[in-house]
């Protein structure tokens, strides 16, 4: 993994072979980025997705061992209990120009993958929600 950064901003390349997930997280602790967004585009052939079920309040995983197009990952930055919180959402595109999204849970890559990260200047933490089966943003009153 390479970067630059501008202020507040951090342009990454992550390389082939890295787990994106982890090298997202890790980058965000060692770089004390507790608040904030990352936006990225590249390729994976080996993911694993999710999608939770509100009424089971279960995640639903499904793996992924074919290229595909990230177009694009989407999420936030927060902490829960201390620790770094990704939540990541991603849209991954087949040869068939099919596509699958849902929650990221990993994803080796396969070529290249460019993220953006935007810090901001904070901290929200999370909580889990019995009611809705999630860890929720936590704010106080």
């Amino acid at each position: 993994m390479k970067f630059k950064q501008f202020g507040t901003k951090y342009i990454l390349r992550i390389d082939k072979g890295e787990e994106i997930v982890e090298t997202l997280k890790n980058f965000c602790t060692k770089h004390q980025i507790k608040l904030g967004s990352i936006s990225g585009i590249g390729a994976t052939n080996n993911a694993t997705i999710g999608f939770f079920s509100a009424n089971s309040k279960q995640f639903h995983k499904k793996d992924i061992s074919e290229d595909m197009e990230i177009a694009p990952l989407l999420g936030n930055i927060t902490t829960m209990n201390g620790e770094t919180y990704l939540h990541l959402h991603i849209n991954l595109g087949d040869s068939e120009h099919k596509s699958l999204s849902g929650h990221l849970n990993r994803a080796v890559c396969s070529t290249t993958f460019e993220a953006i990260i935007d810090a901001i200047d904070g901290e929200v933490d999370r909580e889990f929600s019995e009611e809705i089966g999630l860890n929720l943003l936590k704010f106080e009153r």
